[in-house]
């Protein structure tokens, strides 16, 4: 298990916004790892990463 997730630290409000932002039909399709991640994560799972593709920026 990630340490940030075993630690007890609550996730930004920023993160809980991607989250929230989510349209329901993703959401749906999100495992508890994969909402962990976009909770806790610098570094998301692939399977995450493809599922929000359509909606993820690229950083330069």
């Amino acid at each position: 298990m990630n340490e940030n997730k075993s630690n007890g630290k609550k996730p930004s409000p920023e993160r809980l916004a991607v989250l929230r932002s989510l349209p329901k039909e993703i959401l749906e399709t999100l495992s508890q790892e994969e909402i962990n991640a976009i909770l806790h994560d610098e570094v998301w799972p692939n399977s995450l990463q493809d599922k929000l593709k359509d909606y993820m920026v690229e950083e330069h």
